[in-house]
């Protein structure tokens, strides 16, 4: 029976809801954890900017390949259990991590896949789940706490991993902190079980939504702006911490940089997720991307510690205010699409698919700029193209029109 919820405003909270966001929050600690630490780990072992793009890319290309292929299997069978096999095979990746130890880096197109194979089955599920178990009206509301949950998460899970590694000799602590990250989706495993089945039915028809762009203009925008938040995305997502990282060779200092984050980040998202109303979402979206793209201004050239930490206060300020109204116009996109009841796995598995196109395009300018130009000269200046896809996000979406009941 659903409960009333006040703490975000009057919102029915159903077992499922709570369940999918305890499901979340497990996956966002976990990550929040080890993620970060990962790409630093491996750095540690390589040296080399080109070995990190090229484990992130092995990410970027699997995930969106599985993507496809879970949406397959989430119109064969129940819905929670393909949610369950992402949650296993990221399970998997740390367990593979804590196996090659010292010798990671010799597996890291093996690593990078396993992590893409992981997220694609957990986020097809994850997100087809939201959008079946949540409505319109509780959307804001479960994007908000979801981003609060992540926030609590992120504020924990770097400091907490960077004193642990610090207080290890050499990667005895990284070993520690991979195993609580893989008990952590053990959790989540078994927590999944709690789940209604929702078992699906019908035909798979990803090639038609894909060409569903060329007779909805909202759609056709939406996924245009997810291409550009990829951009930004695929690079950031793992250049800042290797920067944290060599300005300051201390894994505790990266731990701080995440609390301060996500710290700021915890109150940004419940501020947002109250105050940001659907008729002023893309003012929102605006606001985010333009204090995102100042941010990146601030770092490009002669970075330092405390400037990335100023960069990570603007950052947690700015994602919140974007992230909030742009997940939920896309789902009001999707709710007011062709067939969308029917076809909302296709939807989720296309969108997907411009992300990490984006991502794609994105590591690759980042190993051509290491490969074949100065790293010093070249990455500054890539990141402020890269840099700016959040901000373009906004003229997508200021022309999206969503029809009134």
């Amino acid at each position: 029976m659903a409960k009333k919820f006040k703490f975000l405003g009057e919102v029915e909270l159903t077992k499922d809801l709570t369940l999918l966001l305890f499901i979340g929050g497990l996956y966002s600690l976990s990550v929040a954890l080890s993620n970060t630490f990962v790409n630093i780990y491996l750095w540690k072992q390589t040296g080399e900017f080109s070995d990190l793009a090229l484990y992130n890319l092995s990410i970027v290309i699997l995930q969106p390949l599985t993507f496809i292929l879970a949406g397959r299997w989430a119109k064969k069978v129940d819905r929670v259990k393909v949610l369950r096999i992402g949650v296993i095979a990221l399970a998997v990746f740390y367990l593979m991590v804590l196996i090659t130890g010292k010798n990671a880096s010799t597996y890291l197109l093996l690593l990078g896949s396993l992590l893409g194979i992981g997220y694609g089955f957990y986020w097809l599920a994850y997100n087809v789940l939201t959008f079946e178990i949540t409505e319109p009206e509780t959307r804001d509301f479960f994007n908000g706490f979801l981003g609060i949950l992540s926030s609590t998460g992120g504020m924990i899970g770097p400091i907490a991993a960077g004193i642990i590694i610090t207080r290890f000799e050499k990667f005895t602590g990284y070993s520690i902190v991979f195993g609580i990250s893989l008990s952590l989706f053990a959790l989540a495993v078994f927590l999944s079980f709690s789940l209604k089945p929702r078992p699906a039915n019908g035909k798979y028809c990803f090639r038609r939504i894909l060409e569903e762009r060329k007779h909805n203009e909202n759609w056709r925008l939406i996924t245009n702006a997810h291409f550009f938040q990829g951009l930004r995305e695929g690079t950031f997502l793992f250049i800042i911490s290797v920067f944290v990282y060599i300005s300051t060779e201390s894994e505790l200092a990266l731990g701080t940089f995440g609390l301060i984050n996500s710290g700021i980040s915890f109150i940004a998202y419940f501020a947002a997720s109250r105050l940001i109303k659907k008729n002023k979402r893309k003012k929102a979206i605006l606001i985010g991307g333009i204090i995102l793209y100042l941010a990146v201004l601030l770092i490009v050239w002669d970075v330092n510690y405390v400037k990335l930490l100023i960069y990570a206060a603007m950052i947690a300020v700015a994602y919140p205010i974007l992230l909030v109204p742009y997940v939920s116009t896309t789902y009001d996109v999707i709710g007011t699409s062709w067939k969308a009841a029917e076809m909302r796995i296709e939807y989720i598995v296309v969108r997907e698919i411009f992300i990490n196109l984006g991502r794609i395009i994105s590591i690759l300018s980042f190993l051509a700029a290491v490969t074949w130009f100065n790293e010093k000269e070249s990455i500054p200046i890539l990141l402020l193209f890269l840099g700016a896809g959040h901000s373009i996000i906004y003229f997508f979406v200021r022309r999206v029109q969503i029809p009134t009941a």
